[in-house]
């Protein structure tokens, strides 16, 4: 690592500069000058720690963040990810890090320019989560530049295993769903299911006694309903553009049991459902995949508000269906109610299931999932009741030992 002042004439003209001098972690030799002293010595400096660590990276060898993203795009496409994953991806890399770092070095992000970088997006109309979503993207952007050599460190990660303490505080002040506000009540559904009427209440009923995703029941087919078992098996979900595919997960395949309610439910309406190319159990009028939007729209909404269940702010969508207020908006509430009867069955006299079991009924990835979301709402062992029946035992236990030592 050597530091010279270099000087040349160029169109007459004397010129000087800094020049330094060095070997990267590949034994390539590079050369960056300077025009001052004073920033080719702290550059050598710098350099010197970076390539001894093994963490240095020359300018010339690495990319531009707008560079990167475009190469973790197309890894991405090649991994054979979903349209609307990779749209995302897109929107955040184009709409977000782009016009804020895309001319940027990779070499050239530093945790400091990253909490720039959000104070931009915030200070530009981002909302939290979008600029967390953006975020991670960048992420994966330097992660990816990582594995082909461009970038020794990943600022990003190096970030999130600091806050890796805060998260975990985030999380346990993150309000619990709560049942009457996130989570309809026993007797809100009760009424769901008295006023569900036409071709959207096989649908509502099937999503609240099994608890399937909006994707999954649009992407449902007869070929994976047993009637005579009793049983549906998920090993398909429909994406927002229609494309049906597997389960974001291994754990999304899975089998969930029928009860009576929807079984007959579902054989009435395997009459009478529009005929379906592919089989589908819940299609729209012409049999292809149904949108989102009318499930919600013209099924659910129009049902809550018959049932009481939800108030209708008296305005009307462009489709002529009622439009709702915070409560209960969508599909997602369904699923919620299903995972609190599994767990609180025995309130309705039937026995509550174990985690692991509700796990798997809702198709969560991990234990950790299905308890940092639904735990709160599991039965707790130690309450009050049990600690007193405990301690008659333990004194009773306690007066028989003594009469009989006398």
């Amino acid at each position: 690592m050597s530091v010279r002042k270099r000087r040349w004439t160029r169109n007459g003209v004397e010129k000087e500069a800094w020049v330094v001098n060095y070997s990267d972690i590949k034994g390539v030799r590079r050369l960056k000058t300077f025009a001052r002293k004073k920033d080719a010595e702290v550059f050598a400096a710098t350099a010197h720690i970076g390539v001894r660590d093994g963490v240095h990276v020359a300018d010339s060898a690495t990319l531009t963040i707008k560079q990167a993203g475009d190469k973790w795009i197309e890894t991405s496409a090649n991994a054979g990810l979903e349209r609307s994953t990779l749209d995302q991806y897109r929107q955040h890399l184009y709409l977000h890090i782009t016009p804020f770092l895309g001319s940027l070095k990779l070499s050239k992000i530093t945790l400091p320019m990253i909490r720039q970088f959000q104070d931009q997006l915030r200070e530009n109309g981002r909302s939290p989560a979008m600029i967390k979503r953006v975020t991670v993207s960048l992420g994966s952007i330097l992660a990816d530049a990582q594995e082909r050599g461009f970038i020794i460190r990943n600022a990003v990660h190096e970030m999130s295993r600091r806050r890796k303490g805060t998260a975990k505080r985030e999380r346990r002040q993150r309000a619990h769903l709560r049942v009457g506000v996130d989570i309809p009540t026993n007797e809100e559904i009760r009424k769901i299911i008295e006023h569900a009427q036409g071709r959207y209440r096989p649908l509502l009923l099937t999503a609240i006694f099994t608890g399937l995703r909006a994707s999954e029941l649009r992407g449902l087919t007869w070929d994976d309903v047993d009637l005579a078992k009793a049983e549906i098996h998920v090993r398909r979900r429909a994406d927002k553009y229609h494309v049906i595919g597997m389960p974001k997960s291994d754990a999304g395949q899975r089998t969930i049991p029928l009860p009576p309610i929807v079984i007959n439910t579902l054989k009435e309406w395997k009459l009478a459902s529009p005929k379906s190319d592919l089989h589908l159990v819940f299609p729209n009028g012409e049999g292809n995949v149904e949108w989102h939007s009318n499930i919600v729209k013209r099924g659910l909404h129009p049902i809550q508000v018959a049932a009481g269940v939800v108030k209708s702010t008296g305005e009307l969508d462009d489709d002529g269906n009622p439009i709702v207020g915070a409560k209960y908006t969508g599909m997602h509430a369904l699923r919620h109610w299903f995972a609190s009867w599994c767990i609180n069955r025995r309130v309705d006299g039937g026995l509550e299931l174990p985690s692991k079991m509700v796990q798997q009924r809702m198709g969560h990835s991990s234990i950790q999932m299905t308890m940092d979301v639904y735990g709160h709402l599991f039965p707790t062992t130690d309450d009050a009741e049990a600690l007193a029946t405990a301690e008659r035992s333990l004194l009773a236990l306690g007066a028989t030992q003594t009469r009989h030592d006398a």
